[in-house]
């Protein structure tokens, strides 16, 4: 709806501000809303909305949870099944915008422009993962596209839940599910949320 208004009004001949699109991430232990960054990751944020608007994300889990470091979902269903995803998109990382604690991030491999539904949340700042150069994986860095805006209490209970290892993991899976099990675009934040400019 909001993208036919946007053309909708283009073609009326009225300027069209860009929005931030906003988020909430219904899990089993609380809610976590979301600021999307359109402006700066437009190819992330519009990746991560059409896996909202299929469902895809409804019934994952968090299946990476590491304390002090971030937590990470996106790609695997409650019996550890991996989600069949999309094809992977452009990195977006040389956008500047940093790996600070609250912020959430695309997953990937190995090669820098191979992420396509994974993401986490980083739960400290982690510098290592900002882009420093396009020279090899590790320069290119991780693309954040968003911040949580409220929820961050959430996010802290489930960076300190029990993990250890599950088929196919070796390790860092949350011992008790933690369950992703609805995700809007909202058009409204809570009245207690400062969503910042």
């Amino acid at each position: 709806m909001k993208k036919y208004l946007a053309i909708f009004l283009l073609l009326s001949g009225f300027t069209v501000m860009a929005d931030n699109t906003f988020v909430k991430m219904q899990t089993s232990e609380g809610d976590i809303f979301l600021k999307l960054y359109d402006d700066k990751a437009p190819k992330s944020v519009a990746n991560f909305v059409q896996y909202i608007n299929d469902d895809f994300y409804d019934g994952t889990i968090f299946h990476r949870v590491i304390s002090s470091f971030m937590i990470q979902g996106g790609g695997f269903t409650e019996d550890l099944q991996r989600k069949s995803p999309r094809g992977p998109i452009e990195n977006e990382a040389t956008n500047e915008l940093k790996n600070n604690r609250g912020t959430i991030a695309m997953a990937r491999t190995g090669d820098p422009h191979s992420a396509t539904s994974q993401f986490f949340i980083n739960v400290q700042d982690n510098a290592a993962l900002n882009f420093t150069g396009k020279q090899n994986t590790n320069t290119w860095g991780y693309a954040v596209f968003g911040e949580v805006v409220k929820g961050m209490d959430v996010v802290d209970e489930i960076r300190f839940k029990p993990t250890g290892g599950k088929p196919p993991f070796r390790q860092d899976v949350p011992l008790e599910n933690v369950v992703i099990e609805d995700v809007t675009i909202i058009t409204e934040l809570p009245a207690d949320v400062d969503a910042k400019s």
